[in-house]
């Protein structure tokens, strides 16, 4: 079983960097690692070097690094929090977006910014394409919905990936991490037996938005590993994939978890610009392959510092 993190062809060394904002996230973090192996020189900010919600920040930024392109992967992502965090939730989401539009526009930038599935409201019967009309069930996904409206009316040429359900092995906040750690304590683990989403590799996910981004690509562009299942399927799948016991799993219906921010029954994604990323079966399996990457001994330089980051 091996990696998937492969390198492709690179930007000449002494290329513009690309500039990544929210460094301390899984996106930015993502954005580093794959940066790395691809041979792109990328440069990720915190928020004390580069806060999206001041024009200030931005400009500064901008300046400093002259980047060939702008990556937004910061932003507020407590779903459930949002519904009495709405002020936050709106300013990082949807104000900050607007701001590096407005700046990536003026320099004629291309900017890539990230949405999510919750801005539809489930009641499709077919995975969801780009020109689907969307409608929000809570804080978050309006705040989503608001950022790609603003983005792609001040800056028609930025890239919006919709993605959804993201997991990746060296960031620990995500549920596949969760559902193998309980798995692997022998402890049970409760899911959603009747959400139906579209979990995502992160490296696919990152790898195939930057391909979007060198070819200059824009607009919405549903990216998301191929196939949906509720949150239960994929844990059990996930355990399946490690060889682990998927009976551990104890599906119950999303009422049951008390969650204050209502989520779409069904938000899986398809595309009409067709399916770019691998299966969800290919994605686990590089998964696992690449946390046995990072817990070997020593691990590889670029997976340990994108771990740590």
């Amino acid at each position: 079983m091996t990696s998937n993190l492969t390198t492709t062809a690179a930007l000449p060394a002494d290329a513009p960097p690309l500039l990544v904002a929210g460094a301390a996230g899984t996106l930015g973090r993502a954005f580093r690692l794959v940066g790395r192996i691809r041979g792109l020189r990328t440069v990720c900010l915190g928020r004390d070097e580069l806060d999206i919600t001041s024009a200030d920040s931005i400009g500064q930024a901008l300046r400093r690094y002259q980047p060939w392109a702008l990556v937004n992967a910061a932003g507020y992502v407590r779903v459930d929090a949002a519904e009495t965090d709405a002020a936050r939730c709106f300013r990082e989401n949807t104000l900050g977006p607007l701001l590096l539009a407005r700046a990536c526009a003026a320099q004629n930038l291309p900017l890539l910014t990230f949405s999510s599935d919750l801005v539809f409201d489930g009641r499709q019967p077919r995975p969801y394409l780009e020109t689907d009309p969307a409608r929000p069930l809570n804080v978050y996904g309006h705040s989503k919905l608001q950022a790609e409206q603003v983005v792609l009316s001040r800056h028609p040429q930025a890239l919006v990936v919709r993605t959804s359900a993201f997991f990746g092995a060296w960031d620990e906040h995500n549920f596949v991490h969760h559902a193998l750690g309980a798995a692997r304590q022998n402890r049970p683990f409760a899911a959603a037996d009747d959400l139906l989403v579209s979990p995502t590799y992160v490296p696919d996910l990152v790898n195939t938005a930057l391909d979007l981004l060198l070819d200059a690509e824009h607009g919405r562009w549903h990216l998301a590993n191929a196939g949906g299942c509720t949150w239960a399927e994929l844990a059990q799948l996930a355990l399946r994939t490690a060889g682990l016991d998927p009976a551990l799993v104890q599906p119950q219906p999303a009422a049951s978890f008390g969650w204050p921010a209502a989520r779409p029954g069904f938000s899986v994604l398809g595309s009409q610009c067709g399916q770019l990323l691998p299966s969800l079966e290919s994605g686990l399996h590089r998964y696992l392959a690449d946390e046995q990457l990072l817990h070997s001994e020593p691990p590889p330089a670029y997976l340990h510092e994108a771990h740590d980051a």
